[in-house]
């Protein structure tokens, strides 16, 4: 989800100055920081576009140290995304474990780099945004 569906820095952004400098350099253990978030331009569009051609599903990790991430991610899920995402989110540490013949990801970390089918490295020269992944996708439906 976060740096592909959701704009990370939209959340630390919006967090209060406080907040911000108690959770330098690991803003993902922020309380409710992932409520706070925005979604990636074009990317809920995307999601619901290739909803419609393949069998999507979210692969997103919840910090360990963070209580709130999980519920704050469902939520942002049922809001941006509504019925294409309803139970398709997943959430786990090891990717790498989930079978499919595409991850789109902007790491390689989690098992992201591990993952059977093609990585589609998100905000990389190939695939800078959601309108060269789509493009990408769309010509092997």
């Amino acid at each position: 989800m976060d740096g592909v569906l959701v704009d990370f820095q939209s959340g630390i952004d919006r967090l209060n100055e406080e907040l911000r400098e108690a959770y330098r350099d690991r803003y993902d253990e922020a309380p409710e920081i992932f409520s706070l978030m925005e979604p990636m331009p074009g990317g809920p569009e995307a999601f619901k576009t290739l909803s419609e051609h393949f069998d999507v599903y979210i692969l997103t990790t919840a910090p360990w140290k963070n209580p709130t991430a999980l519920n704050d991610k469902l939520a942002w899920v049922k809001i941006h995304l509504g019925d294409y995402a309803h139970k398709r989110l997943i959430t786990t540490h090891h990717k790498n474990l989930n079978r499919g013949d595409f991850l789109i990801d902007d790491r390689t970390a989690n098992g992201a780099a591990e993952f059977t089918g093609q990585h589609i490295h998100f905000r990389t020269p190939e695939f800078p945004d959601w309108a060269a992944v789509l493009k990408y996708l769309m010509d092997r439906v």
